[in-house]
């Protein structure tokens, strides 16, 4: 990687920018045919195969290396997943700070070094290569906003050994000290700082034109050293959003950003400078609908508003239910059919569905840190285990539609309404038609397709992918099917299931 001077020569830094060398490019389009597997590195695997404790509650390292995730593709790809989220990769800052330690990747210090705890340069590069033999995509979890270095004093302002803050070990390189005091202030949401005094998160001066063509070109070293393949960008409301465009730019592969609110008309506009966002104005919506027992519809009013506001709709959109910074799902219901309507989501709307480790273990964990659990316990258990299935099953389908339908992934997904809305939902994505509840497991919802949507014919027989079930239209061509404990369920005709085929070949009518 080049070594870029601190906040100094722009002319020097245009230089670099221009002699960089370029890299293969994984756009936005190519990852829409992927699902991702997102991992906190030091909780997934250690590199030697064991498995120490881990006291989530004292936020220290665990052991978690790159190593160990080479080590786990088979489990991760036995899933059915094609790619993997890793967290931040740079070094951060050391020892016990008031917040414990950075073993989450997020508290950067240095961005041309990396984090000595998950291993080394040649660890990093043999992970990407490992993917990349698989077909498999490495998408990277990187930090623009600001960097962390410890208060040297309690004075106000304060005091920092800017030495350690490299590449820029100037005050010049971020801006002036102030916390965010007002959400509703975008000025203040951009230009004062994240944290609090006890671990202030300083915040890099991104007016600053040579520290903006730093990350230009750090950036671009970054993906062509270790062959990413895509990019997740933290924090990204807290950055100006005519920077972006530029950066995506110059990373050159898919860039998908987190911009923490729920409201789509906030939320849009960034569509424009990175290939998109992760929908969390849907998973607000979604999460309330499984959690607190909220509307089913607010799920699909929210998907329409971003349909039509985010630049290329929601196709490009990281699609979740859990994730590092939010409470799993069973740490507030115990269901297990609503937990499994849930996990449903992702995989059968428009966007790009995102796993969170631990998912497929049925990990309970509530706000950080109890949600960044170490993995190892589990014994990366696959058999006899429903949820494990249920994901296999769930990418299977996915992957099948993508396979046999070439409009799948350009057609948007359609809400057929339901006299139940408010616990019922219906979801068609040609070929799939998925059918969530959040009534749970004791409940007796039903849903109805009219012939009127155009979906099925008369006396059809339709396949429930994830239990291989059966359901038929009417002579009208008509479909109502009861729930079934509560579980999700996700239709294909059986007309285009092959008997040759590895989905429900024994209710395959197709060729």
């Amino acid at each position: 990687m080049l070594n870029v001077p601190r906040c100094a020569s722009v002319a020097i830094l245009v230089l670099q920018l221009l002699l960089s060398a370029m890299v293969a490019a994984a756009p936005a389009d190519q990852w829409t045919k992927r699902s991702i597997y997102q991992i906190v590195t030091d909780r997934f695997a250690l590199g030697d195969g064991t498995s120490p404790s881990c006291n989530i509650g004292e936020r220290k390292y665990c052991g978690g290396t790159w190593q160990g995730i080479i080590d786990k593709l088979d489990y991760i790809q036995e899933m059915g997943f094609d790619a993997i989220w890793i967290s931040p990769i740079v070094e951060n800052v050391e020892g016990v700070t008031d917040g414990g330690e950075a073993y989450h990747g997020y508290w950067a210090q240095n961005i041309y070094s990396l984090n000595p705890h998950f291993g080394t340069a040649d660890d990093l590069r043999s992970l990407s290569n490992a993917l990349h033999q698989r077909n498999m995509y490495l998408m990277v979890d990187i930090v623009v906003n600001h960097l962390v270095a410890v208060p040297t004093s309690n004075t106000w302002p304060q005091s920092f050994d800017y030495s350690l803050l490299q590449p820029f070990g100037g005050s010049n390189c971020f801006h002036p000290e102030c916390f965010i005091s007002d959400y509703n202030n975008q000025t203040d949401v951009e230009q004062c700082w994240l944290g609090y005094s006890g671990l202030p998160l300083l915040d890099l001066d991104t007016e600053n034109a040579t520290t903006v063509n730093t990350m230009y070109s750090w950036i671009k070293d970054l993906v062509s050293d270790y062959s990413i393949d895509g990019l997740r960008v933290d924090t990204v409301k807290h950055v100006r959003k005519d920077f972006w465009p530029e950066f995506a730019a110059n990373a050159g592969v898919y860039t998908v950003g987190e911009v923490l609110i729920g409201d789509v008309p906030y939320a849009a506009p960034y569509t424009n400078g990175l290939d998109s966002i992760l929908d969390y104005p849907t998973y607000f919506a979604v999460y309330n609908a499984f959690t607190s027992g909220g509307n089913m519809a607010t799920i699909a009013d929210m998907v329409t508003q971003a349909q039509d506001q985010y630049n290329h709709g929601t196709f490009y959109v990281g699609s979740f239910v859990e994730n590092q910074d939010n409470p799993r799902i069973p740490s507030i219901v115990s269901d297990n059919s609503i937990i499994r309507n849930a996990m449903t989501w992702p995989f059968i709307n428009d966007g790009i569905p995102i796993l969170y480790y631990g998912q497929e273990q049925g990990y309970k964990g509530g706000n950080d840190p109890a949600n960044r659990e170490a993995l190892w316990p589990s014994g990366f258990n696959t058999e006899d285990n429903p949820l494990f299935a249920h994901v296999q099953a769930l990418n299977a389908a996915r992957k099948y539609a993508i396979a046999s339908s070439p409009a799948f992934l350009l057609s948007k997904a359609r809400f057929i309404p339901q006299s139940s809305a408010s616990s019922t939902l219906a979801v068609s994505k040609s070929p799939l038609l998925a059918l969530l509840t959040n009534g749970g497991s004791s409940s007796t919802e039903s849903w109805s397709i009219p012939n009127s949507a155009g979906l099925y014919s008369a006396n059809e027989t339709l396949v429930d992918v994830l239990t291989c079930n059966t359901v038929s239209t009417d002579a009208d061509g008509n479909l109502n099917v009861m729930a079934k404990n509560g579980m999700p369920q996700v239709l294909i005709p059986a007309r285009l299931l092959s008997p040759s085929g590895s989905l429900c070949a024994g209710q395959a009518q197709g060729l």
